[in-house]
């Protein structure tokens, strides 16, 4: 159940943050694996920029060109109607603001990851999957957060009472998935790493055949620099790491 000082969570949107110098190869690389457009950039320094889909479908992800140490990850932004009782809600829950703008925040979650509560603009079309040439499909739904074991319990906790959405163990111990109606476009999923280091956040991408999608990205300039249980660990052209995971694009799930 969602909480009643900020009613639900209306949208999602999943933030690419990589490097400001490498801005240009970041968007050149995610238009192309999501089938998107940039729309015009904005921000002080031209900063922001959204992926736009084809056919009359809302926006879910967007890139951001950063400077510092937090340069290489990813972040959510939850559109809402009441966005101060968004923040409220988040900060009795044990939030950090850490910066309030006219209309919106940006927040820190008790285990260390941002994120930003923004206005709902009515947005509510799910962009469609993306469909390979060999009817192989793909879809950008989920953002990662990697925590430290000391913080895992805590965010488990954080996400699942911020969000409202539903909260169940993953297929593997080390994973939680806090999972959206399906009306929403992005997911979070939480993974325990083995060993303590701050907490960071990479991109998920359901496909439903891994290598087809795998080899899409290569020729389109990612490098494949690990392997999971399941999963292969890729870095883009601008050198942000993301996974490709055997799950159906429609829904999210697990592919059997």
């Amino acid at each position: 159940m969602s909480d009643p000082m900020t009613g639900p969570i209306r949208w999602t949107y999943a933030f690419v943050d990589r490097p400001m110098k490498k801005f240009g190869p970041a968007c050149d690389f995610w238009t192309a694996v999501t089938r998107t457009k940039l729309s015009e950039r904005r921000g002080a320094r031209g900063e922001f920029v959204t992926l736009l889909p084809d056919g009359g479908a809302d926006a879910c992800v967007k890139v951001q060109g950063v400077v510092g140490a937090v340069s290489g990850g990813a972040h959510l932004d939850l559109a809402v109607e009441d966005v101060r009782g968004m923040v409220e809600s988040a900060l009795l829950l044990g939030a950090e603001l850490v910066a309030g703008h006219a209309g919106w925040a940006v927040l820190r979650s008790p285990g260390g990851q941002l994120f930003c509560a923004v206005p709902w603009h009515g947005e509510s079309t799910r962009p469609p999957v993306v469909k390979g040439p060999s009817g192989v499909t793909s879809r950008l739904d989920q953002v990662c957060i990697d925590l430290a074991p000391s913080a895992y319990e805590a965010e488990i906790a954080f996400w699942s009472a911020v969000t409202g959405w539903e909260s169940q163990p993953g297929a593997l111990e080390e994973f939680h998935v806090v999972k959206p109606p399906a009306a929403l476009p992005i997911r979070i999923l939480l993974q325990r790493l083995g060993t303590a280091r701050p907490t960071s956040a990479h991109l998920d991408i359901a496909c439903s055949d891994i290598d087809a999608v795998r080899i899409r990205h290569e020729l389109l300039g990612a490098t494949l620099i690990g392997r999971g249980a399941r999963w292969a660990v890729m870095r883009d052209p601008s050198g942000g790491t993301y996974c490709l995971t055997p799950r159906d694009p429609e829904t999210g799930g697990l592919l059997r």
